[in-house]
């Protein structure tokens, strides 16, 4: 029971700037154990959209401080890039799980208030997406 947990807060803290390596964990225990292939899918995932929803969280919050000075974007700068998100960028969110800029993606969705409903769905299919992906490659 304590590798499932593990499984989860190595997804969760995954999805957030530190680094863990959910990826290692999962296909440990796809080997390892005897635990289905579906909940170890489901535990990943399920852990990993929880740390892309602190992301969108932070993003938020962040966002109260934008009038202040030491703010990095520029008012004018910040709603053009709010109008261009919303038209094309929501579609990224379907990437938050790309290595690097995954992370990004998800604060900046919580920074701009994309719809937490569709910001759901879509970081939940990038992130099945890719966990199921790794398991069909490694067998």
């Amino acid at each position: 029971m304590y590798d499932l947990v593990f499984l989860f807060f190595s997804s969760f803290l995954a999805a957030t700037i530190f680094p863990a390596q959910s990826e290692a964990v999962l296909l440990g225990l796809k080997i390892t154990s005897d635990y289905h292939i579906l909940l170890l899918l489901f535990i990943a995932t399920v852990g990993n959209v929880l740390g892309a929803t602190l992301n969108w969280s932070l993003g938020g919050y962040f966002m109260r401080f934008r009038s202040r000075k030491w703010f990095p974007f520029k008012t004018k700068a910040l709603t053009k890039s709010i109008k261009i998100y919303k038209k094309y960028g929501i579609w990224t969110l379907l990437m938050s799980s790309v290595p690097l800029i995954g992370d990004g993606f998800t604060v900046v969705a919580g920074m701009l208030r994309i719809n937490i409903l569709l910001f759901l769905i879509l970081v939940t299919i990038g992130k099945l997406g890719r966990y199921v992906l790794l398991v069909t490659m490694f067998r």
